[in-house]
C-alpha cells in the first residue's frame, strides 16, 4: 500500500506570499521538495493537522528520515526543504576512489544487505560521498524548515 508519494526536482504552479500579497508562482525545486505546513492547501487531508510528509534520503549505509512540513518553511522558502543530503563527491571520482566489493563487506558488517548487478556501482553511492544525513536533517530542523518524525536506518540497499 503507497503511503505517501511527492516528486523532487519538478517545477509546479503555486500560490505563496510574493512582497505581503498572494501570487501564483511557478516554484523549480531541483534537489529539493515541497515542505508545506500544517494547513496548507494541496496537501493530503490526513497530514493537514501535521504538515507535509517530507523525506530526506540518507545514503546506502546511513539513515533516512521522516519530517514534516512548517509554517516556517512556508514564510521562508514557498514551502521547500532539501530531498537529500548532497554530495561531495561527483560519480565519476566516487567510482575511482572507492571500491565497490570492500564496500559491500563492510556494508553487510553493520548488517545491511546489498544487492547489485555488479559490484563497482557501488562506489557511486558510498556512504562517504555524501554529506552525513543527520547533520543535513540537523540543519533543516534547527531553520525550522521541517521537523523531524523518525529516524530510519538501512536494513538493504538494491543498486542497478
Amino acid at each position: 500500500r503507497l503511503v505517501y508519494d511527492v516528486a523532487h526536482n519538478v517545477a509546479k504552479f503555486e500560490r505563496h506570499d510574493v512582497d505581503g500579497a498572494q501570487a501564483e508562482v511557478c516554484v523549480h525545486r531541483k534537489g529539493a521538495t515541497r515542505a508545506f505546513g500544517p494547513g496548507a492547501p494541496g496537501i493530503p487531508h490526513a497530514y493537514a493537522a501535521v504538515g507535509q510528509p517530507v523525506l530526506i534520503p540518507g545514503s546506502m549505509g546511513t539513515s533516512s528520515y521522516l519530517l514534516h512540513g512548517t509554517t516556517t518553511a512556508m514564510q521562508k522558502t514557498w514551502g521547500s526543504t532539501c530531498h537529500g543530503a548532497g554530495r561531495v563527491l561527483s560519480r565519476s571520482k566516487a567510482k575511482k576512489e572507492v571500491r565497490g566489493k570492500e564496500l559491500r563487506l563492510q556494508l553487510a558488517e553493520e548488517g545491511i544487505l546489498v544487492r547489485a548487478s555488479h559490484d563497482s556501482v557501488l562506489a557511486e553511492e558510498a556512504p562517504e560521498v555524501y554529506k552525513p544525513s543527520h547533520e543535513v536533517v540537523r540543519v533543516v530542523h534547527e531553520a525550522g524548515l521541517s521537523g523531524i518524525v523518525a529516524r530510519l536506518n538501512p536494513l538493504g540497499v538494491i543498486k542497478g
